[in-house]
């Protein structure tokens, strides 16, 4: 896990690259899959949560919209509450479907404001855009709803034979340790 310090003066230096990185560099750090821990030099204090703040808040600035305003009234909205709440609140696939229909369609907008698309090519790409989106919605819909029929009726699930196989293993273990 690469280390990022903090200095006084608000350098960041990547402890494991042995250089100095900005925000935008850590951002990509973390596309790539890296988990970073952000520390101040001097106390050692963890400044993680409030890095990643910064990389989404420069993020929010240079793209208008990287964040649908709701998710962000969210965030704002749920102040202390649990994190699974939030969690809970913010990830309501359906919800984050329409956010997405919504910006589609703002962008698209905007591209025929600009005189980059004609009003019917604008029309046409937002129809097909949206149509993928629906089905796309329509599966996790059903999905869902088939988890829900299926657990509602007793049936066990993956992780359910997942742990009854660790079970087994376990006591098939003992019993050969007394054999």
């Amino acid at each position: 896990m690469p280390v990022i310090k903090r200095y006084p003066n608000r350098k960041l230096y990547d402890t494991d690259a042995k250089k100095y990185i900005t925000l935008d560099g850590i951002a990509e750090l973390i596309r790539d899959g890296a988990e970073v821990q952000v520390v101040d030099h001097t106390s050692g204090e963890d400044l993680t949560t409030v890095t990643l703040t910064q990389i989404i808040f420069e993020q929010e600035k240079k793209q208008a919209g990287f964040l649908p305003r709701s998710v962000l009234t969210g965030l704002v909205q749920a102040g202390g509450e649990r994190l699974s709440t939030l969690r809970r609140t913010l990830s309501s696939p359906l919800d984050l479907l329409r956010h997405v229909d919504e910006e589609i369609a703002r962008r698209i907008q905007q591209l025929v404001r600009r005189g980059e698309l004609g009003e019917q090519e604008g029309s046409t790409l937002l129809e097909k855009l949206l149509a993928q989106g629906n089905r796309a919605q329509e599966e996790v819909v059903d999905q869902e709803y088939v988890q829900r029929m299926l657990s509602e009726r007793g049936v066990p699930s993956r992780e359910d034979f997942q742990r009854l196989e660790a079970q087994l293993e376990l006591l098939s273990a003992k019993l050969d340790e007394i054999a």
